[in-house]
């Protein structure tokens, strides 16, 4: 049966072209053999005689007016909000477009789903089916409180001349604070240490700090003790590693990484030194704590959610380092390296594998069964050296003889005859 909306019956397309061409035959026993109206048999044939073939094609069945659509208006809104996000180096999905058009006054402000239709019908949109990962692989965390967890991590941003800069970004893991964001030459230990400290004068201390393993962060997956490492224990602030090659452990870092790269590319013009680059950051961080609203934190800013909640700390309790077990082997010279200074155990070890016990600054050295040697590290030195006597004779220092004891060689004197 032919209805409004589904292609004809090929039998009932002849029978209208055939009308059409003046074919004399019984209209109503035709239709009663398709099972048709009359009513819709000569509604394609005047289609047919005005349009030809397409006329016996399906028409849709949209509705002429839709009073529930979304207004031209709006939609241009939505798309001008869009390129101003963009321009400013801010995120432009659904949800920053939704409160961009809240901040402008534009009522009443359209859901998430329609911002996007309208963007995938304007072809702002590049389809990215593989984007989101599947749920079960992460297992999401937040600290309870502001200061029960920082993360620190660091990113490239080279300078207008190409010369390589860092940007060491810290970070309130429950309000995604940006407590600390710092220019420097390099990811190194000592610019480490120095955001830590500004940070903690700042905002206080926090009661565990999360980093990767880089090896000026955190040294305990290598076997040996960072700089700011030893620095938070001392304080009462326990460092936390992430797991090997799991940069989604220090996420909330990673992804305010992204933030801040995304918004240092709008700025013109781009800095040329490390102290112009400090300068832009502080630009940032004014934006993205105070302005800029977080949808992993319920659209409010992170200085919202920071001053909302209850902050925490340490006890100011210094926590103890922990034991640490390495395999190092013995060099040809009869020594081995831990935590970046070189400890001696005699030549007669060398090229033997060592077990090495070290708690802080105390270690313990082991070459199979045998206790090979205990000692506490002295950091004031490089090599810690046996304190073993060689078993050789000391060398004494060599004395030119006295006059008295020079002898005395005379040349022969020559004749005249013999001279030349």
């Amino acid at each position: 049966m032919a209805r409004d909306g589904v292609a004809v019956d090929s039998r009932l397309a002849a029978a209208v072209a055939a009308r059409a061409r003046g074919d004399a035959f019984n209209v109503a026993e035709v239709c009663r053999e398709l099972q048709v109206s009359r009513k819709t048999f000569y509604k394609y044939l005047g289609r047919f005689r005005a349009e030809g073939v397409e006329g016996l094609f399906p028409r849709s069945r949209r509705a002429r007016r839709q009073p529930s659509a979304t207004p031209e208006a709006t939609c241009e809104e939505i798309v001008r909000a869009r390129k101003e996000l963009a321009e400013e180096g801010q995120y432009d999905g659904a949800i920053s477009i939704g409160w961009r058009l809240e901040e402008q006054g534009i009522e009443p402000v359209p859901a998430r789903a329609t911002i996007h239709r309208v963007l995938v019908r304007r072809g702002q949109v590049v389809p990215a089916p593989r984007k989101r990962p599947r749920r079960d692989r992460w297992h999401r965390f937040e600290a309870p409180f502001p200061n029960a967890m920082w993360q620190l991590d660091g990113f490239g941003y080279p300078l207008a001349d190409g010369t390589p800069a860092t940007v060491l970004q810290l970070l309130d893991d429950h309000s995604r604070m940006d407590v600390g964001c710092r220019a420097a030459p390099s990811e190194n230990g000592a610019d480490a240490c120095a955001t830590f400290q500004d940070a903690a004068s700042c905002y206080g201390l926090p009661r565990a700090l999360l980093t990767d393993n880089n090896a000026c962060l955190n040294g305990s997956r290598r076997g040996c003790t960072a700089e700011l490492e030893a620095m938070v224990r001392e304080l009462g602030v326990t460092p936390v590693a992430s797991s090997v090659g799991h940069p989604q452990t220090c996420g909330k870092d990673e992804r305010a990484h992204s933030t801040c790269q995304r918004w240092l590319q709008r700025q013109d013009p781009q800095p040329s030194t490390i102290a112009e680059l400090q300068a832009l950051l502080a630009v940032y961080r004014g934006w993205y704590n105070g302005k800029r609203r977080h949808q992993g934190i319920g659209g409010l800013t992170p200085q919202q959610r920071w001053d909302l909640a209850q902050k925490s700390g340490p006890d100011a309790t210094p926590i103890s380092p922990p034991p640490l077990i390495t395999r190092p082997r013995v060099s040809a010279a009869g020594a081995i390296g831990v935590d970046g200074f070189e400890i001696g155990l005699g030549r007669r070890n060398a090229n033997s594998q060592a077990t090495v016990f070290r708690t802080g600054d105390h270690v313990t050295v082991f070459i199979g069964t045998r206790h090979i040697r205990t000692l506490t590290l002295d950091r004031s030195r490089h090599y810690q050296p046996t304190g073993e006597p060689t078993g050789r004779p000391p060398r004494q220092p060599a004395s030119a003889p006295s006059t008295k004891d020079r002898v005395k060689v005379e040349r022969p004197q020559r004749s005249e005859d013999e001279r030349p």
